[in-house]
């Protein structure tokens, strides 16, 4: 059996996770919340990152500090986790969706001046596969109409554009930890601010809208309800797994990455007969290993290919539902056609799977059941 993903766990983990259980706090901002901060900062530059529950509770607090409202309008891709749009649709804004590029799959940011209306307050992009989306051009657009940016780089941890930092190309970024995802704390995120100004209200918004963080640094005796917020804190216990994961940060990208490049390498003879495509990775694009797709002629080889698969033992995936035309999406009123090339690439994309420890055997015998699939189905 070679499963779609496995969490990369060594003894570091474990010997981090019983410290943190003997001598650390069990609730957050703990030691290991405080290494890994240290950790983001001396690899990314990242000087104001808080930890959250999730990559969904990240997106969350960042709807909550641009004050989305009811009757605001965001402009975020159908190519995404429901995570993305719950984020904002929780405070009554309303989803425009925008269509992708056929390359990387992501938003098309060709497309979004067309969808701004007086209403919109917001782009939510999303960083496809650990490829960064065009952030250049989307903050552009931005800031001609006066529009915030948040960045959902959920898969992107360790990518870069133009040799910055995933998570660092707008004015908020949004990272999972979740154990699908490079690095891992089990379930867990967080929001990176790019901005100082946004500090000191995240921190109030994630402590249940207290100025509890206040009171563990001193400047306060008393905490009191200074904003609206929730409980967005993970436990240090995760921290000290993710610290962990950051310690073993070179040797996880490293065998992602190869694993990546062999998939890209030996199935190239298939895209050559246009079998499949493979991946697109743009040239100012440093790919962090997340994620390996391919796209097949039709939705009918992929459904059969995933179950010729399944029966060897492999378990490989469609992306996503797009949501426009998702049950919850058609409730909204939006339709098939309202995103074309999203419809289309979101029937034939498949998944395959990727994760730290998988060894060459598995992955020459997931292209080998690939090969014979698409040149006999």
């Amino acid at each position: 059996m070679i499963p779609f993903n496995k969490a990369s766990i060594s003894l570091l983990e474990k010997q981090y996770l019983n410290d943190a259980l003997e001598n650390s706090k069990l609730s957050g901002d703990g030691k290991y919340t405080f290494k890994v901060y240290e950790h983001f900062k001396k690899r990314f530059g990242i000087d104001h990152m808080l930890l959250t529950t999730s990559g969904t509770t990240a997106l969350e607090m960042a709807a909550l500090l641009i004050d989305l409202a009811p009757g605001d309008e965001v402009i975020v891709p159908s190519f995404t986790f429901s995570s993305t749009v719950n984020a904002f649709l929780l405070r009554g804004a309303k989803p425009i969706f925008c269509d992708i590029r056929p390359d990387t799959l992501n938003m098309n940011e060709l497309l979004i001046e067309n969808l701004i209306t007086p209403k919109t307050k917001a782009i939510y992009c999303v960083d496809y596969a650990g490829i960064p989306c065009e952030l250049d051009a989307i903050n552009e657009i931005a800031n001609k109409y006066g529009l915030f940016v948040v960045e959902d780089a959920a898969q992107a941890v360790g990518s870069y554009y133009n040799g910055k930092p995933a998570g660092t190309l707008s004015e908020f970024g949004c990272f999972s930890f979740h154990e699908t995802k490079n690095y891992v704390m089990g379930e867990g995120g967080a929001i990176v601010l790019n901005e100082a100004k946004y500090l000191e209200r995240a921190e109030i918004i994630r402590e249940k809208g207290t100025n509890r963080r206040n009171v563990l640094k001193g400047l306060v005796d008393k905490y009191t309800w200074h904003d609206i917020g929730s409980s967005f804190l993970p436990s240090d216990l995760l921290a000290a797994i993710l610290c962990a994961q950051m310690e073993r940060y070179d040797e996880i990208m490293e065998k992602r990455i190869n694993i990546w490049e062999k998939y890209h390498d030996m199935l190239r003879p298939l895209e050559q007969t246009e079998r499949l495509r493979r991946s697109v990775l743009p040239e100012h694009v440093k790919h962090n290993g997340h994620m390996y797709n391919i796209i097949l002629p039709t939705e009918k080889i992929r459904t059969e290919l995933i179950q010729k698969l399944k029966e060897a033992g492999i378990m490989a995936y469609i992306c996503y539902v797009p949501l426009h035309s998702s049950p919850m999406g058609r409730n909204l009123g939006y339709k098939p056609e309202t995103c074309p090339v999203t419809e289309d690439y979101g029937t034939r994309t498949l998944r395959l799977p990727l994760y730290a420890d998988m060894n060459e055997p598995d992955v020459e015998f997931v292209i080998e059941q690939i090969r014979d699939g698409v040149n006999n189905i």
